[in-house]
């Protein structure tokens, strides 16, 4: 979706309330996370005070260009490449030592009218589909963390969406763009980036069938970005949201929630409020049983310890020494 600046705003809102505490990225980090990251771009880096929790490494460990890299951008003209904006949000990541999620390659919006407008045959779209790829990816090789690829293909029922990709090249577009972005980066990881996939259902299935369809032409996609947008009140529970990263993650890809928000109506209520902190909380948590957990027997703490904390269902943390704690039967 098109990554708003009220979305990094509201997100920077929260870290600031927290960071007196712990930092988001250093708290997801101690259980065994990633990171905790968030959108920006050039319009925002104007304001000082913005700046400068955006560079508190504590609160965020990764940056997404908001829309800098997206097709209207890059490539406002055919085969006319430009990376000015992009280039400032990864020259920004660089400084702070953040890792940079590059978004995205592949969607049906922000397209330039010489895209959207223009009379191609399926090996004429293909083409251009895959310079596009080349080019960006290329230009950005060696400094994303991972690529989203291909951006919302799916319709809301979990069927194709019906964009000129998909009504001029066919399903295949999908294993055409991530063996182009596969090509010119080997070593970035490659996503699939879509909305209301976060509980089992027609969207999710869907999802999993394009990770499928990918590994059936034998390309490379190591994981899928599921954008957990949500409404207090209507986010799905954590052991809902776990078992369907599971889904995910036994196609042997890994997931990441790409673009988190819990909204609500205003005037806030404290009952609101306390509601959507709930649920802020079961969206990171719920990644802990799809295949963070320690399995039995490892490592979970000790003194310069930093990997995953929490253990698999069943098991518990034991301390044995200040430098060694191992899972094992509770």
């Amino acid at each position: 979706m098109r990554f708003q600046s009220l979305t990094t705003a509201l997100a920077v809102g929260v870290s600031a309330h927290l960071a007196q505490a712990a930092g988001l990225h250093d708290a997801a980090v101690a259980k065994g996370l990633l990171y905790f990251g968030t959108a920006t771009d050039n319009p925002e880096l104007t304001n000082t005070a913005y700046v400068t929790q955006l560079n508190n490494t504590g609160d965020f460990g990764q940056i997404t260009p908001g829309n800098s890299q997206k097709w209207d951008t890059t490539e406002p003209s055919q085969n006319q490449f430009s990376f000015t904006k992009g280039d400032i949000v990864a020259d920004l990541a660089d400084a702070n030592g953040q890792k940079l999620r590059c978004h995205n390659l592949v969607w049906h919006q922000q397209l330039p009218n010489w895209v959207s407008s223009g009379s191609w045959t399926n090996e004429t779209l293909t083409a251009v589909l895959k310079n596009h790829i080349t080019n960006v990816v290329k230009h950005y090789k060696g400094r994303c963390y991972a690529w989203d690829v291909v951006n919302e293909a799916l319709a809301d029922d979990g069927s194709y969406r019906d964009s000129i990709w998909y009504k001029t090249i066919g399903e295949a577009y999908i294993p055409i763009a991530f063996a182009a972005a596969a090509a010119a980066d080997p070593d970035v990881k490659l996503y699939y980036n879509d909305y209301s996939i976060e509980w089992g259902g027609s969207k999710s299935t869907g999802a999993q069938n394009i990770v499928k369809l990918i590994q059936s032409y034998g390309g490379k996609i190591d994981g899928v970005g599921l954008q957990a947008h949500f409404t207090v009140g209507q986010t799905p529970a954590r052991k809902d949201l776990a078992s369907n990263l599971k889904a995910f993650t036994d196609l042997g890809v890994e997931v990441a929630y790409t673009e988190v928000d819990v909204r609500m109506q205003t005037p806030a209520t404290e009952a609101n409020l306390q509601q959507q902190s709930t649920e802020f909380a079961n969206i990171p948590s719920s990644t802990s049983t799809a295949s963070t957990r320690v399995k039995a027997y490892y490592q979970c703490g000790g003194m310069n310890y930093q990997g995953g904390t929490e253990c698999e269902e069943g098991l518990t943390c034991k301390k044995w020494n200040p430098y060694y704690s191992q899972c094992i039967q509770a």
